[in-house]
């Protein structure tokens, strides 16, 4: 098994390469580069796109920091049995995490996080995964996004795909709203060996699934960029932005792990969008673009064939 230093010193390279691939797509913007501490332990790199010919906002940030472990880390039945030594446990964490704000309402919102915890009682596990949020689902483009998730995951375990998709479709629900952020993906948390798949080879598929980040977006972009668009269009995007900031300010569990361990905020709160929209009562026109987008902002889509 690859030491923390190893898989860190991974993630910082999967970092540049992502940019290096994103700066090619844009074909405008450079991405700028801060490095910070955190004063109880480690710290990261902050890579951040803006006004770009594609992306509005961006960010691919990698972190890697440590210190006491916080209370929410514990499963309840770890909260049970380590009652009396939690407070003395520490944890070590790095990943990157994306979150990428298009210009053009028909370029679709995308996040990936990997990341690798581990705990100084010995428990270790990865976890991670890529959501899509179209500002209006093309089902083309819906389709193409999952086959390629389910060929990374067939790879590896033919039930990961199944699995971490119904995950996903339950994770990234907006329920006070009642409907899904976007079209889902694949999410996954405290994988570690099982009797199928050992840690070893559960590294080498969480490794798979932040290399198909770039070839997947870059892609989508690359179909999508120069679709002409209407200011209600824009308008509903901006409406569509603030369904984002709205899980992600509530129910994230990144979001919540930053604060609570009084990450760099700047960081923490790349993933808002430079601009967003609340309408009171908004109710898009029947038989609409619109409607039909959150006719598609359902848990259970079948995506692939």
């Amino acid at each position: 098994m690859p030491n923390r230093e190893e898989i860190a010193k991974w993630l910082k390279e999967l970092q540049k390469h992502i940019c290096s691939e994103l700066e090619k797509a844009d074909g405008e913007a450079l991405f700028t580069s801060e490095e910070w501490q955190r004063p109880e332990g480690g710290g990261g790199i902050s890579r951040v796109i803006q006004n770009g010919n594609v992306l509005e906002k961006g960010g691919v940030n990698f972190s890697a920091v440590h210190g006491a472990a916080p209370s929410f880390l514990f499963t309840e039945k770890e909260h049970s049995t380590q009652k009396e030594t939690a407070n003395n446990l520490t944890f070590y964490a790095t990943g990157v995490s994306i979150v990428l704000h298009p210009k053009s309402p028909m370029v679709p919102i995308i996040h990936m996080n990997i990341r690798y915890f581990e705990m100084s009682n010995g428990v270790h596990w990865l976890g991670g995964g890529i959501d899509l949020t179209p500002h209006y689902v093309n089902e083309t483009d819906a389709k193409f996004f999952h086959q390629t998730l389910k060929q990374v995951c067939d790879k590896h375990n033919p039930n990961y795909y199944t699995d971490y998709k119904k995950w996903a479709d339950d994770y990234f629900f907006i329920k006070h709203r009642n409907e899904t952020r976007g079209i889902g993906g694949i999410f996954f948390d405290r994988l570690n060996a099982s009797s199928e798949m050992s840690f070893d080879k559960n590294l080498i598929f969480w490794k798979d699934v932040g290399m198909a980040f770039a070839p997947i977006y870059t892609e989508l972009i690359n179909r999508n960029k120069n679709n002409a668009f209407t200011e209600t269009e824009t308008e509903w995007q901006l409406i569509r932005r603030s369904r984002y900031a709205e899980f992600n300010l509530v129910y994230d569990k990144g979001t919540k792990f930053g604060l609570e361990t009084n990450g760099r905020i700047e960081s923490i709160l790349m993933s808002l969008p430079p601009l967003a929209a609340w309408h009171y009562n908004y109710m898009p026109k029947a038989n609409s673009p619109e409607e039909k987008t959150l006719s598609l902002l359902k848990k259970g889509i079948n995506w692939v064939d």
